[in-house]
């Protein structure tokens, strides 16, 4: 037998594995027997949390259109059933649907699985659970994956039968119901062009069956066909030419604004009538300005990459409070729940990725949430003759910026980077004359002012892999390299460090 070292398949608060073979130097390691083991570890897990009996327990499964999702969804949904559990096969599927089959009536799940690995390539697949608070923690999936690596599943020979429903149907009316109550009518996209790239991912369903039914003319969208191999462009918002392919639909379709998604999506981004791209701090400055008028004062959580320039406007501009934390959705979500329950009103959490919160909805990262939000808000203007981009016309971004990545050799690399991070806190005061920002979450911030690069750079580590990001940003022109020439000395004494990609 196999030995199994499932650990390898955590990936923070998801599991995130090799499904297909075919990819030279890659080893399938995310395969059926363990999607079974996983799944059951999961119910285990469930049982604790809620009190219930596992052969008690409804647990709704649903998958994005990769190769390998079928086969891990049936191998799956088919351990949970012979537990004796209840399972809905959900299909076709996105990822804030699967939380929201333990919400909506006539589901009630006790939670849910979604099969995807989000928008890594075609070969990739994972998991990620749900209970009915929401996303599960890094915690909870160590000891899913404990229980799984310990258990030896046996067919009790009664399994129950797996039952097909039709989730994406209630998710899309939930939708198009948010839309009309928020703009005032039954058909109150009739006159809106807008574009879609689900990038062949999930969500072709948001043009095809929540806009078109309201009146949208959605024409000019693109990839809304679901295909595992995605031929056309990496299903990710993050992606340049993803980016590039929903700004050409809008600019050669003449459409009021575009709207994309990753792969099961749980992320979303836009793009104005110009084509010019609402993402990274754009969509954290939109999601923003579309909750400031109900959620005065309130705090935004973001990542720690976002720019200066966003703080100004969240604060000068909204009259919003920024609160930069870490990297990682889940990080931004549990800050933001945390604040609420010490008192602090806090209606968003995002990511400049694309990941966002509302507190409205359940603090559910949902791309297509975020989306309807947009939508409505565009159908709203669009009565008093304005347009999307009008909501953040005052932010202003970078002249430059750029991220880079370094990997670590030394055998301790966590050690290592944080040596690393030591030695650039107090570089700064003696090169540059100034202390590291603070508050800050994550690795070392710090400002260089007008003689020094105009702008910040951030080194931080990464938690999983021997690897230290580095970002930078400039108001000037040649400023990024301006601040890479005077960390490089610093980061050269570092022999550990493979810095041959700074600029």
């Amino acid at each position: 037998m196999q030995e199994k070292n499932y650990k390898k398949l955590q990936n923070g608060s998801d599991i995130r594995g090799i499904a297909l073979e075919g990819v030279p130097g890659e080893e399938v390691n995310l395969t059926e027997e363990a999607a079974r083991q996983l799944a059951v570890g999961f119910a285990a897990l469930l049982a604790k949390q809620t009190g219930k009996p596992a052969a008690d327990l409804t647990i709704a499964i649903g998958r994005d259109p990769r190769l390998s999702g079928p086969a891990l969804l049936a191998a799956a949904a088919g351990a949970l059933s012979a537990a004796g559990m209840r399972v809905l096969d959900c299909g076709l599927a996105s990822t804030p649907a699967m939380f929201m089959a333990t919400v909506f009536d006539g589901y009630a799940c006790d939670g849910s699985i979604m099969v995807t690995a989000s928008h890594l390539p075609f070969n990739r697949n994972g998991f990620k659970f749900f209970n009915r608070d929401g996303g599960l923690n890094k915690a909870d999936i160590a000891e899913i994956i404990a229980v799984a690596e310990a258990i030896i599943l046996n067919n009790n020979g009664n399994p129950k039968p797996i039952e097909s429903c039709n989730l994406m149907d209630t998710y899309c009316a939930h939708l198009r119901a948010l839309i009309c109550e928020g703009t005032g009518g039954d058909m109150p996209l009739k006159g809106l062009k807008i574009a879609v790239d689900a990038g062949n991912g999930s969500g072709g369903f948001y043009a095809e069956k929540v806009l078109a039914p309201l009146g949208a003319d959605v024409s000019a969208s693109r990839f809304l066909e679901p295909d595992g191999t995605f031929p056309n462009h990496a299903p990710n918002p993050e992606n340049a030419a993803a980016m590039a392919a929903i700004s050409e639909a809008v600019l050669t379709s003449c459409s009021d604004f575009g709207l994309i998604f990753d792969t099961d999506v749980d992320r979303s981004a836009a793009v104005d009538k110009h084509g010019r791209e609402i993402a990274r701090n754009g969509i954290v400055a939109l999601a923003a300005a579309l909750i400031a008028e109900s959620h005065p004062g309130s705090t935004v959580v973001t990542d720690s990459i976002t720019s200066d320039q966003l703080t100004v406007f969240l604060e000068e501009h909204l009259g919003l409070k920024h609160l930069r934390y870490k990297r990682g959705y889940k990080n931004v979500i549990n800050k933001a729940i945390e604040l609420n329950e010490q008192s602090v009103d806090c209606a968003l959490a995002i990511e400049t990725s694309g990941h966002a919160a509302i507190k409205e909805n359940f603090f559910l990262d949902d791309g297509a949430y975020l989306a309807t939000l947009i939508v409505i808000k565009a159908a709203n203007l669009a009565k008093e003759g304005k347009t999307l981009d009008s909501l953040i016309s005052a932010l202003e971004e970078p002249k430059e910026a750029t991220e880079l990545r370094f990997p670590i050799f030394a055998e301790d690399f966590s050690a290592y980077a944080d040596d690393v991070l030591a030695a650039i806190k107090v570089w700064a005061v003696e090169n540059i004359g100034t202390s590291p920002v603070e508050p800050n979450y994550e690795g070392v911030r710090i400002r260089f002012d007008e003689n020094h690069g105009n702008g910040w750079c951030l080194l931080r580590k990464s938690l999983h892999d021997p690897i230290m990001p580095l970002n930078i940003e400039s108001n000037d022109a040649g400023g990024c390299k301006t601040i890479a020439a005077a960390l490089r000395p610093l980061l050269e004494s570092f022999h550990g460090l493979d810095i041959s990609t700074l600029i």
